[in-house]
């Protein structure tokens, strides 16, 4: 089952030519060179930044949950428990993978889960998996969140005049490595392109893992546009249509699709740290958010590690991943308005 080694060759082959650099891999597999995640016959692996995960379930199930564990071994929520700042002194944020480079499985922080782990979105009962978009090939960067931060639904947008979409901030990662599911890097920001999705605001952060051999090139939004010709132009154009093969009208921007810079994306970052602390603090009502959490100090939310064990310990034994349905290899291709 799944993809053939002949396959993959050429989708390498492809994604070397699209995108200089870069190289693809089975959905959500692991290896990430000296940070590599490997999977154990518990369901534990190695994370990055002395974290770890856990897997319950099989990957690609309506059941899978994949839970997050500190250098101490104890189970953490990775929307409240793992910091904001990586190193608040140079601005280098933490990043939760969600979605490594080139899959399509579209995973996120189950923010309304106890703990948070990360699940597979779920649609009308089925599972999300993103459409290929010709010529982009699953995502095209690596996708995930940073922690402590929330998209205040109650809250309209100054610059956009939108409303937040009520998750952690995102992040598209344009780093050389291909990252894991569950991986938690140190990233430098860089700027931010202001989506609006289905009429709420999602900012979509640009970032670059510290790690990566060309991090100190780049320092602002003009130096991806100076090193990575086409990338962010791909960037607005993957975004503008990935939702169009499921019906949907092309997405909105603010700005006019033009991103901001360094300043204005950590400002933003800012802001909604501080809509975070409201909802941590039960200062803003946060609905259906859990905000179960091991670490924050004075939150009423607070757990302890016996009920955050009973709560990994519920969820059904790791098991080997399921089939990818062979429709995610489809293409779509559409004339751009």
């Amino acid at each position: 089952m799944g993809v053939t080694k002949q396959k993959w060759a050429r989708l390498r082959a492809w994604g070397a030519w699209l995108y200089p650099g870069a190289w693809l891999r089975p959905q959500g597999s692991a290896g990430c060179g000296a940070c590599a995640v490997i999977r154990a016959g518990s369901g534990e692996r190695v994370a990055m930044a002395g974290y770890s995960v856990e897997e319950r379930a099989a990957p690609h199930s309506l059941e899978y949950r994949l839970f997050f564990k500190d250098a101490a071994g104890r189970y953490i929520s990775p929307f409240h428990d793992i910091p904001l700042y990586a190193d608040a002194g140079e601005n280098v944020f933490n990043m939760v993978v969600e979605v490594p480079r080139w899959t399509n499985a579209k995973m996120e922080i189950a923010t309304k889960d106890p703990l948070n782990p990360i699940k597979q979105d779920v649609k009308k009962g089925k599972l999300r998996y993103v459409a290929n978009v010709f010529p982009h090939k699953g995502y095209i960067w690596n996708y995930g969140a940073i922690p402590q931060t929330w998209e205040d639904p109650g809250h309209k947008d100054e610059n956009t005049g939108c409303c937040g979409d009520n998750d952690p901030i995102d992040v598209c990662e344009i780093g050389s490595k291909v990252c894991s599911r569950g991986e938690v890097i140190k990233v430098k920001v860089l700027g931010t392109l202001a989506l609006i999705d289905e009429g709420e605001t999602d900012w979509k952060i640009i970032a670059i893992n510290v790690e990566d051999p060309e991090a100190e090139n780049y320092n602002d939004i003009s130096d991806v546009r100076r090193m990575k010709p086409g990338y962010l132009e791909a960037t607005v154009d993957w975004f503008r249509r990935y939702k169009v093969p499921d019906g949907k009208p092309e997405n909105q921007f603010a700005f006019n699709g033009e991103f901001k810079d360094k300043d204005f994306a950590v400002n933003v970052i800012k802001s909604t740290h501080e809509h975070w602390k409201a909802l941590i603090a039960k200062k803003t009502d946060g609905g259906e958010i859990s905000c179960t959490n091991l670490t924050v100090s004075g939150s009423p939310f607070c757990c302890s590690q016996e009920c955050a064990k009973a709560t990994v310990d519920a969820a059904p034994p790791c098991k080997a991943a399921n089939p990818i349905p062979p429709e995610v290899d489809r293409w779509f291709y559409y004339q751009k308005n």
